[in-house]
């Protein structure tokens, strides 16, 4: 049903919530994060490869360390973002993000060394931060709260659709001139859209105002909706926020242990660069476009179902690549593929789980701890690999992910309940 909010100044529409009220700048948001997510997909097939055969790094931690920038820079980014909500504007922030984003496809092209590359990443994070976490936020006000889960995964959707289609085109890329600098400055591109784009994108504090106004709970006092009381609560008080933190976490500690160690147990096992690409495009864009068909069956069939069900089809997946491996290019794909659906399962149901639980006074506070747990999960999972990698070797990271993949969706089958939307 469409809903209006108190009269606007003349010349200006009455804000309205609903995706179909909305569509112009919902589809807008849409395109923005497809560059969001084509930067970020930059590094996806090479620069693992960089680090090894570039600057010649002997260490898989070491490898790992830009992810480790990359995944912390991002959490704390992200935290920070529902904190800065109170204080800017949407679209400012959205900005911000990309202007702290210009610089890294070129820093990646021609870095002079591997303490540049890391660099690069803290940019990287700062921008995806900022960038990624408005345009979900902007979609979330834009739609209300009967279509969350829908609005999640077409914003998810195009982002990793993004994300999968520039690691598979950077790995041609690379086969046919290298590792650097062509591949990366495809970034070029994706900044100055972004960029552009954004420009012309509107703020969406009064479609905010509006549900907060009609929203059939009145707003707890302010010193329950603060950033550190929001932050408590999201990731141990409330037990079902609890439950879809940790998952996050878990998620995305895949993502980040996949980033580094596939380009490296598929080319030991005799892949190129353009099966790798294959490889570490296939996940990612199953991961976007499934995400469209899972938002919305977590508006009709609630969201605990598709998180615990993806959960547990990501851990096979990780059992299928070591199954699979003497066959590496079949293992490889048939792997990506797997844990591509069950990402796609789990991603946008998890936000709107938990705009569920967040009454809209401090929903950006919560959604912004919990990309935080979330993104953790890339610094964590690039940690873990690189530990047991050069402990115990690229296999065993591997089965480390299928256990606690399979212990997270068993948690958070008893941690998370529904919650009727309105």
């Amino acid at each position: 049903m469409t809903q209006t909010s108190t009269p606007q100044r003349p010349g200006r529409p009455a804000v309205r919530l609903g995706l179909r009220e909305n569509r112009l700048q919902f589809t807008l948001l849409v395109v923005v994060n497809v560059t969001v997510g084509g930067l970020v997909g930059l590094e996806r097939t090479t620069v693992p490869l960089i680090g090894t055969d570039i600057f010649g790094l002997t260490s898989d931690l070491a490898v790992f360390s830009f992810i480790i920038a990359f995944g912390l820079t991002k959490a704390l980014t992200n935290l920070a973002a529902g904190a800065l909500t109170a204080r800017f504007r949407r679209r400012q922030l959205l900005l911000t993000g990309w202007l702290l984003g210009v610089p890294v496809p070129f820093i990646l092209a021609w870095a002079p060394s591997w303490s540049w590359i890391i660099a690069a990443n803290v940019l990287l994070g700062l921008n995806q931060g900022l960038a990624w976490s408005m345009t979900v936020n902007m979609k979330i006000d834009l739609v209300g709260p009967a279509r969350r889960g829908l609005a999640t995964g077409l914003n998810e959707a195009a982002g990793y659709t993004a994300v999968g289609a520039t690691a598979l085109l950077t790995g041609y890329l690379a086969t046919s001139y290298g590792l650097r600098p062509v591949p990366e400055l495809l970034g070029v591109v994706f900044v100055t859209a972004g960029l552009a784009l954004s420009l012309t994108v509107r703020d969406t504090a009064a479609h905010m105002a509006l549900e907060l106004a009609q929203h059939p709970k009145p707003p707890p006092s302010s010193e329950k909706t603060g950033l550190a009381a929001t932050f408590i609560r999201t990731s141990w008080r409330d037990r079902s926020l609890r439950g879809a933190s940790q998952a996050g976490l878990v998620n995305n500690l895949n993502d980040g242990l996949t980033w580094g160690v596939f380009p490296l147990l598929f080319t030991d096992h005799g892949l190129g660069l353009a099966a790798v690409g294959l490889i570490k495009g296939i996940y990612p864009i199953l991961w976007g476009i499934g995400q469209i068909p899972a938002g919305h069956l977590a508006d009709r069939i609630g969201r605990k179902p598709l998180i615990v069900t993806g959960m547990l089809v990501q851990a096979t997946g990780f059992i299928l690549a070591l199954a699979l491996l003497s066959h590496p290019l079949q293992a490889g794909v048939l792997s990506a593929v797997v844990l591509g659906l069950g990402t796609a399962m789990v991603y946008p149901a998890l936000i709107a789980s938990v705009s569920d639980h967040a009454h809209p006074a401090w929903r950006t506070n919560a959604l912004g701890a919990y990309r935080f747990w979330r993104d953790i999960g890339y610094a964590a999972g690039a940690l873990l690999a690189g530990i047991l990698a050069d402990t115990l070797g690229l296999n065993a990271t591997v089965i480390a992910a299928a256990i606690l993949t399979a212990a997270s969706g068993l948690l958070a089958a008893r941690w998370i309940t529904e919650r009727t939307k309105g």
